[in-house]
């Protein structure tokens, strides 16, 4: 029988893992605390400290999601829910049982297991109350980040509603587990349970979660989104929709506004709540100039840095390393963000800003969208890969991501779209397209949008001082550019007039408005306003 260990620093909501089929022979720790975690990761040799605090691991040679390894079960509760296809790839309910009997047998033999119970939402009538189980300290150190933390003298009385088992050693066999590699994340909703092993990466840990809340919200009639949020000084929420390296989290991390969340929100009929309590932000390149708050949030203790580089003799990180990763990334709760909502909640948002990075060089730098633009561009969730960031990219490569999140959606794009029309219907919402990408040129060519500049169109909007501009119609996609912006040169938000040669422009604009067509063509559903919505010329 396990020795459940329960010393004055751990809290156990029960001493017993039976929920979980679990009997382990090894030690259990419960519901350690971030210093405890840290401090069993380095014993253990998980990883190590960097200067000021932070914990290091690496997680090589996964450095990423897997996501052609992420499998639903397939049983008669969710099957006609669920879009199946390249994003909800099916497994039997047989595979899945041999997977949980082996994992469980694994994890069972482990000599130390660590949980954590932990809150996914900040809202009470939605959240799901999640337990997860690992033989890794600080991957529970990074859940523990990225979660709701209950008080700990409510641990006793935790009630899990989910279960999380994870087995980063462990390999599958795909023969015999019906997956595809070793790699597994395998979700099951009829049983509220998620397997995840054959890989390190803790991103896994957190975007399962957001699978499965993307499941369950709308059939609570609460849209789930990937997106950040934050709140001005007069109480208004925005909301910021982007695809990784749009500016999501830099542009929501604002000293002038308080930070709801970072990446996850719901949107309920009583306002918007965060899923999570912390940020996951990538780091690479970063610099206390360009993003003060972030930085600073790597310089302390309890933030888990991954595939980071490390000075050998001074132990400082070296954020321009890509050595190990492009894909470097930060885990700090959202306290460590001077200006955030401890409450995670959030009132009906009156702006929304969907963020792009436009290699191409052709999208406005801001534009306010109609209601039907905004379902368009929603679902069709487009930025732009740069040469150079993956092999064999050598020019500009179009990434459509349906809601900007379509590798976690589980029912067709359609419905989340459907879910946001309406909610931005009763509430009055302003759209805005913000492009984070290239101007004067394509990647190469141009140079890409100042930040600062960025941020004085994201404040106009946000302030409403955008609301009363005149504008003028973008011939080719239909955009309604406002004609001067506070803070921002007029000749920076006309796309064309930046290009010395606009004959080269028009050959790029029509070559990426024909992207736009030809990936919407899968939307075949959908209203007539909708598609008419979209590019023009």
């Amino acid at each position: 029988m396990a020795t459940q260990t329960m010393p004055q620093e751990e809290t156990g909501s029960e001493a017993s893992l039976a929920g979980q089929g679990l009997a382990p022979t090894g030690t259990v720790h419960w519901n350690y605390v971030a210093p405890v975690l840290i401090e069993h990761a380095i014993r253990r040799g998980e990883g190590k400290l960097a200067d000021m605090g932070p914990f290091v691991a690496v997680t090589a040679p996964h450095t990423g999601r897997s996501p052609n390894d992420k499998f639903l079960v397939k049983d008669p509760e969710s099957e006609t829910d669920v879009d199946w296809g390249k994003v909800n790839q099916p497994i039997t309910t047989e595979h899945f049982e041999t997977l949980l009997s082996d994992v469980r047998t694994y994890l069972d033999s482990r000599d130390e297991l660590f949980v954590q119970d932990l809150y996914c939402g900040a809202d009470p009538k939605y959240r799901l109350a999640v337990r997860y189980v690992s033989p890794n300290a600080w991957h529970m150190a990074f859940v523990r980040n990225m979660f709701v933390r209950p008080e700990l003298a409510a641990l006793k009385e935790f009630a899990p509603n989910f279960t999380v088992l994870h087995a980063p050693e462990f390999q599958a066999e795909p023969a015999k587990h019906g997956t595809r590699t070793g790699t597994f994340i395998v979700l099951n909703l009829a049983k509220r349970m998620i397997l995840i092993g054959g890989t390190r990466y803790a991103g896994e840990l957190k975007k399962s979660m957001f699978t499965v809340m993307n499941y369950y919200m709308p059939k609570q009639d609460v849209m789930s989104m990937h997106c950040s949020a934050n709140i001005g000084p007069a109480g208004d929420t925005a909301l910021f929709f982007g695809l990784s390296g749009t500016g999501k989290t830099t542009l929501s991390a604002d000293p002038s506004r308080a930070l709801i969340v970072d990446d996850e929100q719901g949107w309920a009929p009583e306002g918007t709540f965060n899923s999570e309590g912390g940020c996951y932000a990538k780091v690479i390149n970063l610099s206390p100039e360009a993003e003060p708050d972030i930085y600073r949030t790597t310089q302390m203790f309890g933030t888990i840095l991954e595939n980071v580089v490390l000075d050998p003799a001074t132990r400082k990180v070296k954020f321009e390393d890509q050595s190990i990763t492009e894909n470097t990334r930060a885990s700090y709760p959202l306290p460590y963000i001077p200006n955030f909502v401890p409450n995670g909640r959030g009132g009906h948002p009156k702006n929304i800003i969907f963020l792009t990075a436009d290699a191409f060089g052709v999208l406005p730098p801001v534009a306010k969208l109609s209601r039907d633009q905004a379902m368009y561009y929603f679902l069709s969730g487009y930025t732009a890969k740069v040469a150079g960031t993956e092999r064999g990219v050598t020019e500009p490569q179009a990434t459509f991501s349906s809601c900007f999140g379509a590798v976690f959606l589980v029912w067709h794009p359609t419905k989340y779209a459907e879910l946001l029309g309406r909610l931005i219907a009763e509430h009055g919402s302003n759209v805005w397209l913000v492009n984070t990408g290239w101007s004067g040129g394509p990647f190469g060519v141009g140079k890409r949008m100042k930040l600062g500049l960025t941020r004085a169109m994201v404040h106009a909007a946000l302030d409403g001082k955008l609301d009363n501009i005149a504008t003028r119609t973008d011939p080719v996609f239909g955009l309604a550019i406002p004609q001067t912006v506070p803070g921002v040169p007029n000749d920076v938000l006309d796309p064309r007039g930046t290009w010395s040669d606009t004959s080269a422009y028009d050959t790029q604009a029509k070559k990426l408005a024909d992207m736009f067509r030809k990936n919407f063509e899968k939307f075949g559903s959908v209203a007539d306003s909708i598609k008419a919505a979209g590019p023009q010329g």
